[in-house]
């Protein structure tokens, strides 16, 4: 397996609005995550992977992008950009930005040109198409509820929207549109950023004929209709070739649709695509026929299928993303922690999980102090445009609103959304003024201030795991194996190399548990611990803890 920078990197994910605000306006900006850089280094990490700060009306806060190569006003400005690139390199951290080239913002200029006329230069830069008698071309709807077709009274076509109807797709069949996509990227590796991030990268490609769908789940849909589309791996192969093998960077594909079937393809390091991607095979578990809005129970031991079937699939020629969290789900310890009674130990059990696993790890914002769900009162308290069209369409269904708003508070991805709880202040320190979306009101109790002073924090603790996988290449690059015989609470691995040999175990309850170790006579001794008063019986779990036992 080859060596390189991103696969030994702790990738810290900034969502720029709710990071932290220097101007009062109530959204964060460039500033103030310059202000927050040496509290970024100090985590250990290696990489910032910054969520979109590009010009954009913010339909869906950012991915609607208006201009590609003008970073917006909002944030601070191009200035305020290249202050940021430059200072993160001094101080030895690398800055990955988000690409967005499935679609537009219905403002961009090739929009705007597109919509014009048929006959328009840039009329086939996205997807238009004839209405059937009785409406859009095809019974596809939206990721974010509604047909995925709006009609355009000029020219009496629809265009495709995946996503928001403010987000027109992009026509990748069209080779200007990817000489255009490929420009963008050169324009800002030449500024000196250092990878991308590509959302919904998997749907870039449509299927031929742009048939009706047939599947009843909308997950099914979008793995077998929206994403893994005919020309997907030829698109991503002429990226590489004409734009990223020519510079030191990481790509990170988001992936919704990619399983364990097409995954391996994107990472294929002989097939020069994407260095890893991130699937969701994990993050969709708990969504039942209709949806994140329609939830069914976590289960432990799918949860691990799913890490050990990923690395088996990866191990020998890709690469993977070790994730629980980002801004498009519900806070990692509120989902599959306990954010109650067991908080302290449940964070640091979850993020003891991320760095001993194999693969690019990836941290949320405010992930590292244990911020939890948010449960506004009332629906007019959220701001996220999934979160919104999913209660409108559950109260056009006529469900019982109360019991959906439970649903909301477990699912919305304003849980994720919430602003950073710096300390005890005036709106937890993010801001002077009043901040786009409400704070978490146990910001006095959950925040950075207080977590810095407390050797037994949950901050503290994502230090020493993040310095405890850096001293352990093997946490990085081993060979990993379940040997847990599908234990509902438990979850136990083995992480080895020609050097070491690791054990991990993991309680997912809130009871005392014993594991019944197939290798107890090889002499492992205990190493870390998320517990200091652990019993001496090295096998036995207390609620919640976390132990990494290590070969003799």
């Amino acid at each position: 397996m080859t060596k390189s920078w991103w696969k030994e990197s702790v990738v810290y994910q900034i969502y720029p609005r709710s990071f932290n605000d220097t101007t009062g306006n109530g959204i964060g900006d460039i500033p103030g995550i310059i202000e927050k850089l040496d509290y970024i280094k100090s985590l250990g990490v290696d990489v910032v992977w910054l969520c979109p700060v590009y010009e954009s009306p913010n339909d869906d806060n950012g991915y609607d992008i208006s201009d590609y190569r003008k970073i917006s006003e909002d944030f601070g400005g191009q200035e305020a950009f290249d202050e940021l690139l430059e200072k993160m390199h001094q101080k030895g951290l690398k800055l990955v930005m988000d690409l967005v080239a499935n679609h537009t913002s219905d403002e961009h200029y090739w929009f705007q040109e597109s919509k014009k006329s048929k006959t328009n230069p840039y009329r086939d830069y996205y997807v238009w198409k004839d209405g059937k008698e009785d409406g859009p071309p095809n019974n596809w709807t939206s990721f974010f509820s509604g047909s995925a077709w709006l009609h355009d009274d000029t020219t009496d076509q629809y265009y495709l929207h995946y996503f928001t109807k403010k987000q027109p797709d992009l026509n990748w069949e069209n080779p200007e549109v990817r000489k255009e996509i490929h420009d963008v990227i050169k324009y800002w590796f030449d500024k000196g950023v250092d990878g991308f991030r590509m959302d919904v990268i998997s749907v870039i490609s449509k299927p031929e004929g742009l048939p009706d769908t047939t599947f009843e789940k909308f997950q099914d849909t979008i793995e077998n209709d929206y994403a893994n589309g005919p020309k997907i791996h030829d698109y991503l192969n002429e990226m590489n070739r004409e734009v990223l093998s020519k510079y030191d960077i990481m790509t990170v594909g988001e992936g919704p649709g990619i399983d364990l079937k097409n995954g391996p393809l994107y990472v294929d390091e002989s097939r020069n695509e994407l260095n890893m991607v991130f699937h969701f095979d994990h993050m969709f578990i708990d969504c039942g026929l209709g949806g994140k809005y329609d939830p069914r129970e976590f289960n432990l031991n799918e949860f691990k299928e799913v890490f050990s079937n990923w690395d088996k699939a990866l191990k020998d020629k890709g690469w993977g993303s070790i994730f629980l969290g980002n801004h498009d789900f519900s806070r990692m310890i509120s989902r599959f922690g306990d954010d109650g009674t067991h908080h302290n130990a449940s964070a640091k059990l979850l993020v003891t999980l991320l760095m001993t696993l194999r693969g690019t790890v990836y941290v949320y914002q405010g992930d590292e102090i244990g911020m939890t769900n948010v449960a506004y009162p009332h629906i007019s308290d959220y701001n996220d445009v999934e979160t919104l069209n999913a209660y409108k369409e559950a109260k056009e269904q006529g469900k019982d609103m109360d019991a959906f708003m439970s649903v909301v508070h477990a699912q919305s991805r304003d849980n994720a959304r919430t602003p950073m709880q710096w300390d005890t202040h005036k709106n937890a320190g993010f801001s002077d003024g009043k901040p786009w979306l409400k704070i978490n009101p146990n910001y006095t109790d959950i925040n950075v201030a207080a977590q810095e002073q407390d050797t037994n924090s949950i901050l503290n603790y994502y230090r020493e795991m993040i310095a405890f996988r850096k001293a352990h290449p093997t946490m990085v690059y081993g060979d990993y194996e379940c040997i847990d015989n599908g234990h509902e609470s438990i979850y136990a691995y083995l992480r080895w190399d020609a050097e070491h040999c690791f054990l991990v175990l993991h309680n997912f309850s809130d009871r005392t548990q014993t594991y019944a170790s197939p290798i107890q006579g090889n002499g492992f001794g205990l190493m870390k611990s998320n517990l200091s008063d652990f019993t001496d019986q090295i096998y036995e779990l207390a609620p919640w803890q976390t132990k990494i036992l290590k070969e003799h």
